[in-house]
């Protein structure tokens, strides 16, 4: 409201007088273009766009959370009832989910937002009549909050307004929480401690990519000493002379020539320093995003791994986070066809067989097969040779 606007002038105009300000930068010069990673207070609620930014940010990490969801593969589901398989695999093939059919799109966008926010909230979507399950819905975390009902282990579904009013039929909605903390009802993202050194990181390259602009937009600092025996009057109309001069030259779009009389000196500006090197800083950051993330650097184009054995190490940690996220994801594909099946008139009895995670090479695979067929060979004739033994004994 510039409550003290006349005081500020005041000060402002008797200043002036006594001193002069020098921008060396332009204004915005530290700050990268996410301004919601600067903003970031630890120990905080995080809100969704904080996340959303970080993906958009930082493309290792949104390529991580991507991999993350096409390696969890696909999978088939037995009912119980066998008459109802048919029809079972017909629905999961095409049921609707607004921008894809089939099951399948509905659980990665499902994983995509469990890994993203820590929560993944979705809606089984009934006929009219409701007498079939029409659609699957993904539902945006930005219209809902979760709240706990009158028993700590009974989780709600409720509208974010300032009334926070139940959603009807909860039993229609499915819901997810990754690694919850102990007596809330809200998962934890995996980017969980990423802002702060994601935001280290888009400074280093906000500050490389201003330093090349400067490389290909040199400035320069034009000096002119003039001699004993000039007059001051003389020497500011020769200054102001080779300033319109140097100014016409440079703005010229055809190279010119600039020729000067008496002790001019032209260097650039911050010719004397150099850009310092950022590969182990940038390492040492992507070091920390990835162990985050779970996901092994060679995956993400990164060579950091020296030895084949240390890659498919790698690959058995990824292999058993990929088995977490299904153990969290079967509630909910056995939610979705139990409830097809009793709205159907079957049994609700399903079983669900994942594809194998396959991220070793064939060969050896093969190769550990065999080895291991062997070993059972040898230990069935060992023990088949000592029972004789015991006989002949």
């Amino acid at each position: 409201m510039n409550l003290f606007s006349k005081v500020r002038k005041k000060d402002a105009a008797a200043e002036s007088k006594q001193t002069s300000t020098v921008f060396t930068a332009p204004s915005g010069f530290s700050s990268h273009p996410f301004s919601a990673l600067n903003n970031y207070v630890p120990l905080t609620d995080c809100e969704l766009s904080l996340y959303r930014a970080l993906r958009e940010a930082v493309p290792i990490i949104d390529a991580a959370i991507c991999k993350t969801v096409r390696l969890i593969g696909d999978f088939k589901v037995q009912s119980l009832d066998t008459s109802a398989q048919k029809l079972l695999d017909e629905f999961l093939d095409s049921v609707d989910c607004g921008t894809a059919k089939g099951i399948m799109p509905f659980i990665y966008s499902y994983l995509d937002c469990l890994l993203t926010f820590g929560t993944a909230v979705g809606e089984m979507v009934l006929s009219a009549d409701g007498s079939s399950l029409m659609a699957l819905y993904n539902a945006d975390l930005s219209d809902i909050t979760l709240k706990q009902g009158n028993s700590p282990l009974d989780i709600i579904v409720c509208r974010r307004d300032v009334q926070a009013e139940q959603i009807p039929y909860q039993s229609l909605v499915l819901k997810t929480l990754l690694n919850p903390q102990a007596g809330t009802c809200k998962g934890t993202s995996v980017m969980q401690g990423l802002p702060f050194v994601s935001s280290v990181l888009l400074k280093i390259f906000n500050s490389v990519g201003t330093n090349w602009d400067r490389v290909g937009n040199v400035r320069f600092a034009v000096t002119y000493k003039p001699s004993s025996d000039t007059s001051g009057v003389t020497a500011q109309k020769r200054a102001t002379e080779i300033a319109q001069q140097w100014s016409k030259a440079m703005r010229s779009k055809q190279v010119c020539d600039f020729v000067s009389v008496g002790d001019v000196s032209i260097k650039v500006i911050g010719a004397e320093n150099q850009i310092p090197d950022c590969d182990i800083p940038i390492k040492h950051l992507l070091e920390q995003i990835v162990a985050k993330l779970s996901i092994p650097p060679f995956l993400l184009g990164l060579s950091w791994s020296s030895t084949e054995r240390m890659s498919s190490q790698q690959a058995d940690i990824l292999t058993s986070e990929l088995e977490y996220y299904r153990t969290l994801l079967n509630p909910v594909i056995k939610q979705i066809c139990s409830m097809w099946l009793r709205l159907n008139g079957y049994g609700d009895g399903v079983k669900i067989e994942w594809s194998n995670i396959n991220l070793q090479d064939e060969t050896e695979l093969a190769r550990a097969r065999l080895l291991n067929a062997q070993a059972e060979s040898l230990e069935a004739e060992n023990k088949a040779k000592m029972q004789n033994s015991e006989v002949d004994a």
